[in-house]
């Protein structure tokens, strides 16, 4: 069975990942993770009994951690999702943030370049690098200039270049996917899941109004299960060096998906404007061309836009579920 790496397992992203590759049957998952408490959370409880999932407790900021991992296992394929992504966090927090994305791949590409890896390596950039792009040069292609407007997208711009010189100088056999808006019942600080956390909380009368910022930009709609099949096949079918743009054929506004999921809730939602909530600056149109990515690999979507709002619900039904079971245990104990 081969052997994968996955950096950030425990986090909504690698979660998925992992939970989509052991539908597979063919691999054995490896996943860093930076301290044993994430195994107890709702993100790893498919994940923490599965014979076929080993935890490595290590720490990508520190080189040495990460250098004994490559020193003990050689993996065929590795998949670098870990990073902070919450882009309001990033004008709040600029420094920690875009220091720990950057020293992490750093140590990481370094590393492997000298252990003379052979393993395909995903590096899992966004559309953020993009930023503001005019509405004449859309869809956005791979080659669209690169301006990105928050610190977090800065940082990923240093991963993604970064990447493109490790294979272009040393020949790593990199990747890159810049993956544009999909659903994630996992992360809480992205628009639609925040959007449906907040259901949820007024479902079960923990909360009483719907906060929101700005709702007037417009992105493509992915399923999260899209999202984590295009990696999958990214990785096992697309050509070393190429960067692929990832996202949904599907557009919709902010707004449009806010009153999707309003509709499917069975209670009565009200908004509130939080001022606190709108980021400094906001990307108001973002539409990907990802053609090249579908003629190389034969990706296609396979949920609609009201299975994807449904999923991403239940989902997030069941993390408050278990979140509040997990907490009655604490508080009983």
């Amino acid at each position: 069975m081969k052997k994968i790496l996955i950096t950030g397992i425990s986090g909504s992203g690698g979660s998925y990942l992992a939970e989509h590759l052991l539908k597979k049957k063919k691999y054995n998952i490896f996943g860093t993770i930076r301290n044993r408490n994430v195994l107890k959370k709702f993100n790893c409880r498919n994940l923490v009994n599965n014979k076929n999932v080993k935890f490595i407790k290590c720490d990508l900021n520190n080189y040495k951690q990460l250098q004994k991992l490559f020193t003990l296992y050689r993996f065929d394929y590795i998949y670098h999702i870990a990073s902070n992504a919450n882009v309001l966090e990033s004008f709040q927090n600029p420094y920690n943030l875009v220091k720990n994305n950057i020293i992490s791949t750093l140590n990481l590409l370094e590393i492997l370049r000298k252990v003379k890896s052979s393993a395909k390596i995903l590096i899992c950039s966004t559309s953020e690098v993009y930023g503001n792009v005019p509405f004449n040069l859309q869809p956005i292609k791979e080659n669209t200039y690169i301006k990105p407007i928050n610190p977090y997208a800065v940082s990923k711009v240093f991963q993604d270049l970064l990447a493109q010189n490790y294979f272009s100088i040393f020949k790593l056999k990199i990747i890159i996917t810049r993956m544009f808006t999909y659903f994630n019942g996992r992360r809480d600080n992205l628009f639609a899941s925040a959007f449906a956390k907040q259901i949820v909380e007024i479902e079960n009368k923990k909360k009483k109004n719907l906060e929101h910022g700005y709702l007037e930009s417009q992105r493509s709609i992915l399923d999260i299960r899209d999202a984590m099949e295009a990696y999958y096949l990214a990785a096992t079918k697309g050509k070393i060096g190429e960067i692929y743009n990832i996202g949904g054929k599907k557009k919709a506004t902010v707004k449009n998906v806010l009153n999707l999921l309003i509709k499917s809730s069975n209670k009565k939602i009200f908004l509130k404007k939080n001022k606190n909530l709108f980021r400094p600056k906001d990307i108001n149109f973002q539409i990907p061309y990802s053609k090249k990515f579908k003629k190389h690999t034969n990706w296609k979507q396979k949920y609609t836009t009201s299975e994807s709002v449904k999923f991403l619900l239940d989902e997030t039904r069941e993390k408050f579920s278990f979140n509040q079971k997990n907490l009655a245990k604490v508080i009983k104990s």
